[in-house]
């Protein structure tokens, strides 16, 4: 597969992207740091999962707002705002999208581990997969950094995992609380709107980032620095399960990417 097909004229200062799976590629620098914006929710929502599995916590502890668990922060359920911590709905009523959430998170964690998000991240995921550039510096919702080398180690362990187990991350990956509705940031309403455990499912939503031709099972995130990651997961019905796709570039999220994003990424998975 030839990137640069793909990738070649996007109007961006900056591009680096990679696909792995039975068929791999990568088009642009693989060292330069890129924010990742919304992304960081997948590594921080890894390292949370990892928090899970080491018993600092569980799925269904208490936190955030009265009736809420960690399972409803991480799959945008807790009815906590965008950026607040006050809530805007009742709990498990509507799939708000949340950087809070992921902030309450963050302290629970500090609370029960002894340890902020940033440094279990970088101990519990980035230094064991070699993410030598990749760090959570502030919010676990939207500030996190990461080369494109890094974001390939993190892709490969999504699609085979070696720090979690499998059982915990197809829980991550299947949709949580039953088909709620909401908003997906720049493509609006989803009726309804699936998320796992951090990870947004592709599910049947119309507009998307993801192209059509992908299955429902997809999983990922973007974020408003212009980066993505898609997964099919490996357990998945398709015939490209187990691949996956990470694009980062320096041009923040906009009309320009909606079509774009779409396009490219009909055409890559045409092609796996």
């Amino acid at each position: 597969m030839d990137l640069s097909t793909h990738l070649g004229q996007w109007q961006v200062d900056n591009v680096s992207a990679a696909v792995i799976g039975s068929t791999e590629a990568s088009y642009g620098d693989e060292d330069r740091v890129y924010e990742l914006k919304s992304v960081t929710k997948l590594l921080a929502a890894y390292s949370f999962l990892m928090a899970v599995e080491e018993g600092a916590f569980s799925l269904d502890d208490a936190c955030g707002p009265t009736g809420s668990t960690v399972r409803h922060l991480l799959s945008h359920a807790s009815g906590v705002g965008l950026d607040s911590r006050e809530p805007q709905k009742p709990v498990g009523e509507r799939r708000i999208y949340s950087s809070a959430g992921f902030e309450i998170l963050d302290d629970f964690l500090t609370e029960c581990s002894g340890m902020s998000l940033g440094e279990y991240a970088r101990l519990g995921v980035f230094e064991p997969l070699g993410m030598s550039t990749a760090e959570i510096y502030g919010s676990a919702g939207h500030e996190g950094r990461a080369s494109l080398s890094d974001m390939r180690a993190f892709a490969r362990e999504l699609a085979s995992p070696s720090l979690l187990s499998e059982e915990t991350l197809s829980d991550a990956f299947a949709n949580q609380f039953g088909d709620l509705r909401g908003v997906v940031p720049g493509y609006g309403m989803q009726k309804p709107c699936p998320w796992g455990l951090g990870f947004e499912i592709k599910g049947e939503k119309a507009p998307h980032w993801t192209g059509e031709n992908m299955p429902a099972d997809t999983v990922g995130h973007f974020g408003m620095s212009g980066t993505y990651l898609w997964v099919v997961p490996a357990w998945s019905s398709s015939p490209a399960a187990g691949t996956a796709m990470v694009v980062l570039t320096d041009r923040d999220f906009g009309d320009w990417a909606k079509p774009l994003w779409q396009e490219t990424n009909a055409a890559v998975f045409a092609e796996l």
